[in-house]
C-alpha cells in the first residue's frame, strides 16, 4: 500500500485487515475440489429464465456453450429459443436439471425473485456453479441458505449486481478508506423505480391462461391463485397484471424497488463502509399503500452500529423519485444525475473523448466540456451520497462517475492507489471463478450478508414502526409479527433440493 494510504490506516484499523482477503474477494481453494479447468475450455451453461433479463444474462456468457434452456413462459423466451435452436427446452427447471444435469457445468438463474433461491439451490446441490440475478433472494432465510449451500458444495457463485463490478464502486471505497471525506456517518441513496404499477388495491377477474405459459410452474413455491392478464388496455406491448414484468411489485413475487435497484446503488456504500447488519430499520414514509403490493413511493431508514474504527451510520433509501432528493447541506445541482452527461450504453466505459476519468486522474476541464455537449442529457434520478465530517462524495446507479462534492474538488484530483482487485467484467468475473480462478466479486459470501440487510427494508415496508434486528438469531426482537417476512412459505409439491 502507498504511504498515503498508510497514513490513514487508523481510519480503518483492524476492520480493513479482514475486509479484503489477500487474494482479493476470495481465494479459489474451495473451488479446486470441483476440478480446475483451462481458461480456454468452455463451460456448459444452462439457463433458468431465458426471456427478459435472462436473455441479456445468457448473452453475457455467449462465449461459453449454452446447452439447455428453461422458462415457464415460452412466449417471453421465444427470441432466446430461436437463437439457440439446438439447445433442449424445458418449462420446469427441476426436469431440466434431472435430465440434462450430467452435461451442465453452471446455471444462470434469472427468474422472478421468489424462485431465485429454490432454483439456485437445486443447481448447487447438484454441483453446478450458479449466477443468480439480484436481489439474490426474496427473503433473509433464503439468502443464508444459498450462502451455506455454496460453501458446502464449493461452487462458484455470483449475484447479478453489476454495480459491484464497476470501477467507480472500488474508487468510492478507496477514496473513503483514504480519508478523503473523513468519518462517514450518513448515506442517502435513491431511485426512480418503480417504473411498473405499484400501490394497486384490486385484483382483476381471472382470465384464460395462455397456451405458452405454465402458470403452476411460474408460481412455483408461491401460494396458488387464479391467473389474470388484467384489463385489456388496448396499448401495444402493455404489461400484463403479473407478468412478464409487473411481478416485481407484488409482495409474493418480488421485492419492489429495493429488489430492483438497491443491490446496484447500495453496492458502493456496502463495500466502502463494510456495513454488516443494522441494529434497526424503519419505513418512515409510504405513499400509495396496497395489501398485496409495495407502495408507490417510500423512504426507509437503516441504522448501522460502529464497525471497528468506523462510526455508526444512518442510511436513507428513497424510491419512486421523480427528481433528485433535496438533502440539507448539499449544494444545488451537485448530486449525480443533476449534472448533464453524455449517454453511453449501460455497463460500458464512457468513450475516451468524453469521459473525464483518465486513469487515476479526473480531468476537470474535460468534465466541463461534457456539460456543454449538445448530446448531453440529465440522467434519471438514481444514485448515492456519502456524508463525512470532511466532505461529501456521490456515485451513480452502478457506482459509476464517482466524484467529490462540490465537483470543483475534482480539479487535478488523483485517485488513491488501488487496494482492491479489479473485475475483468461482470460475467467474466463469474466465468473465471467457475474455471477455478479467483472468486467473483459478488460471490455469495459477499452478496448474502449484503442482501440480508437490504431485505430487512422489505420487511419494514410491510410493518409499522421501527424494527430492531438481532442477526445472530435472525429475528426482529420487538415485533414478532414482522418475523414472518424473513422466511418464505413453500407450497405443497415444491422442495429446496
Amino acid at each position: 500500500m502507498s504511504a498515503r494510504f498508510n497514513r490513514r490506516h487508523f481510519f480503518i484499523g483492524s476492520l480493513f485487515a479482514g475486509a479484503v482477503p489477500v487474494a482479493g474477494f476470495g481465494s479459489s481453494a474451495s473451488l479446486k475440489r470441483l476440478g480446475y479447468r483451462s481458461p480456454n475450455e468452455k463451460l456448459n451453461i444452462a439457463a433458468i429464465g431465458s426471456g427478459g433479463k435472462g436473455r441479456s444474462d445468457i448473452y453475457g456468457c455467449r462465449e461459453e456453450n449454452i446447452v439447455a434452456l428453461c422458462d415457464a413462459d415460452e412466449a417471453r423466451a421465444a427470441d432466446t429459443y430461436k437463437r439457440y435452436e439446438k439447445a433442449p427446452k424445458y418449462r420446469d427447471f427441476r426436469k431440466m436439471l434431472d435430465k440434462e444435469g450430467n452435461g451442465i457445468d453452471a446455471v444462470i438463474v434469472s427468474t422472478p425473485d421468489h424462485m431465485h433461491a429454490m432454483a439456485a439451490n437445486w443447481a448447487m446441490t447438484r454441483g453446478k456453479h450458479v449466477y443468480v440475478q439480484k436481489p439474490l433472494t426474496r427473503t433473509v432465510w433464503e439468502a443464508r441458505l444459498l450462502r451455506e449451500t455454496a460453501n458446502k458444495y464449493g461452487v462458484a457463485t455470483q449475484m447479478g449486481n453489476q454495480g459491484y463490478s464497476n470501477e467507480g464502486t472500488r474508487q468510492a471505497a478507496e477514496m473513503i478508506w483514504d480519508g478523503e471525506i473523513g468519518n462517514v456517518t450518513e448515506v442517502h441513496a435513491w431511485t426512480n423505480r418503480p417504473v411498473w404499477p405499484q400501490g394497486v388495491t384490486e385484483i382483476p377477474a381471472p382470465t384464460a391462461i395462455p397456451a405458452t405459459l405454465d402458470w403452476d410452474v411460474w408460481l412455483g413455491l408461491a401460494e396458488n391463485r387464479p391467473f389474470t392478464a388484467g384489463p385489456d388496455t388496448g396499448k401495444p406491448g402493455a404489461f400484463g397484471f403479473y407478468l412478464p414484468f409487473n411481478w416485481r411489485g407484488f409482495f409474493d413475487f418480488g421485492c419492489g424497488a429495493l429488489g430492483d435497484m438497491a443491490c446496484h446503488i447500495l453496492g458502493a456504500p456496502n463495500l466502502a463502509l463494510q456495513l454488516g447488519s443494522p441494529t434497526s430499520v424503519e419505513c418512515i414514509k409510504r405513499e400509495g399503500v396496497s395489501s398485496f403490493q409495495f407502495p408507490l413511493q417510500s423512504v426507509t431508514r437503516f441504522d448501522f452500529p460502529a464497525r471497528g474504527s468506523m462510526p455508526a451510520v444512518k442510511l436513507f433509501w428513497y424510491d419512486g423519485m421523480k427528481q433528485q432528493p433535496e438533502i440539507p447541506g448539499v449544494p444545488a445541482g451537485e448530486l449525480i444525475g443533476d449534472l448533464p452527461s453524455v449517454p453511453v450504453p449501460r455497463g460500458s466505459a464512457p468513450p475516451a473523448e468524453t469521459s473525464p476519468y483518465v486513469g487515476d486522474v479526473f480531468n476537470y476541464e474535460k468534465f466541463l466540456e461534457v456539460q456543454k455537449n449538445p448530446n448531453a442529457r440529465t440522467p434519471s434520478p438514481n444514485g448515492s451520497l456519502f456524508i463525512g465530517d470532511k466532505g461529501m462524495l456521490t456515485t451513480g446507479t452502478y457506482g459509476e462517475d464517482t466524484r467529490l462534492i462540490p465537483v470543483s474538488r475534482m480539479a487535478d484530483y488523483k485517485f488513491p492507489d488501488k487496494v482492491l482487485t479489479r473485475s475483468p467484467g461482470h460475467y467474466n468475473d463469474w466465468i473465471r471463478a467457475c474455471k477455478g480462478g479467483e472468486q467473483a466479486c459478488s460471490n455469495f459470501n459477499v452478496a448474502s450478508p449484503f442482501v440480508e440487510w437490504m431485505l430487512l427494508g422489505v420487511a419494514a415496508i410491510r410493518s409499522e414502526g421501527k424494527l430492531e434486528y438481532d442477526p445472530a438469531k435472525m429475528r426482529f426482537t420487538n415485533n414478532e409479527s414482522a418475523n414472518k417476512y424473513l422466511k418464505p412459505v413453500v407450497r405443497k409439491g415444491w422442495t429446496w433440493a
